[in-house]
């Protein structure tokens, strides 16, 4: 079973920490030294396509159908169980936001990171499982090039870059953190001109830092799979297959080696957009990777404000609910890594 049971999804909202249920892992550990890698799933409660993949594989592997040929597996498929139990994407906040081990906790997530946090340092890499609102099929998200600047320093690039071409879908993303930092730097313009109050919204770089972020933080590589759209069962198969092969090609099990996508699509993040006010509107509906021509109309802001696209690019994570201070919808370009 691998939805919360009726007796949980009944609970209120709030509910004492202790009630709340235990955080929980499977971890398997060979005894001959190898690869050590974390799979984590339902990061966001509402996205659960990974659970069952996780659950189905730590079954094949208890039961001996899979072996574990050496190093250690970490499956964590419920890695927030308040949001898991109201099924939404969080608890009390985003778990994928600021992640980092808090010093005085107050709100679960708090809890939750001063538990996740150590876990992931423990392993040399992440396959984090996630599903998204629109969209049309599954894609990856990988870091940045190697590095040594003060954003995200990484030197594993080459690492993610045969990963993420093998998990089995042909749709690529990077450029996270950074666009994210330079949309940072535009809200605190904002604030110091008086749009946004500095208490309503976030103008550090370190809220943009989620599981994947601060797995590299700590040495590790890191990708993030979107499996598909959220009540899309379909899903559960990409996440399985996905883990697979990405157990194969780092030598935790065995089985044929993983081809890499021969015909795909490599995306930049570029730029990101706030909303400035409720009123603010989308020109039409849009889904993430629909192609926007330059000089398209994006959207409308609420003073009338025209945003249009200065270059052929694609929008990525538009979200009509979005509150003013918060993104808007990101926009990306094709090309720039792996050979693109």
């Amino acid at each position: 079973m691998s939805l919360p049971s009726n007796a949980l999804a009944s609970l209120p909202e709030q509910i004492p920490l202790q009630d709340e249920l235990p955080f929980h892992t499977v971890r398997f550990r060979s005894p001959l030294p190898g690869p050590r890698l974390i799979v984590t799933a339902a990061v966001h409660g509402n996205e659960t396509c990974g659970t069952f993949a996780l659950k189905r594989l730590a079954q094949q592997i208890e039961t001996g159908e899979i072996k574990l040929l050496c190093g250690v597996l970490t499956l964590v498929p419920v890695t927030n169980p308040k949001a898991y139990r109201l099924q939404r994407r969080a608890g009390d906040r985003n778990l994928n936001r600021r992640l980092a081990p808090v010093e005085t906790p107050k709100k679960y997530e708090d809890h939750l990171a001063n538990w996740l946090c150590p876990l992931l340092a423990e392993h040399d890499g992440l396959l984090d499982l996630h599903s998204f609102q629109s969209g049309d099929r599954a894609f990856a998200l990988f870091g940045p090039a190697n590095n040594t600047g003060p954003l995200e320093p990484f030197l594993q690039a080459s690492i993610e870059e045969a990963l993420v071409q093998r998990l089995g879908c042909n749709r690529f993303v990077y450029g996270w953190l950074d666009t994210y930092a330079k949309g940072i730097k535009r809200r605190a313009l904002e604030v110091q001109a008086g749009r946004f109050a500095a208490e309503s919204v976030d103008i550090d770089t370190a809220y943009g830092v989620g599981t994947t972020e601060y797995m590299r933080s700590q040495g590790g590589w890191a990708i993030t799979l979107e499996c598909g759209q959220h009540d899309d069962i379909g899903g559960r198969e990409v996440a399985y297959q996905a883990v697979l092969n990405t157990l194969i090609q780092v030598g935790l099990i065995q089985g044929t080696e993983p081809k890499p996508a021969t015909e795909f699509e490599v995306l930049g993040l570029y730029e990101v957009f706030d909303r400035f006010h409720t009123d603010d509107q989308f020109a039409r509906v849009w889904k993430s990777f629909d192609p926007i021509a330059k000089n398209s109309l994006i959207g409308t802001r609420a003073d009338g404000t025209e945003l249009r696209a200065e270059q052929d690019c694609f929008i990525v994570f538009p979200n009509c609910k979005s509150q003013p201070g918060q993104e808007w919808f990101y926009l990306a370009r094709a090309g720039g890594r792996l050979g693109s």
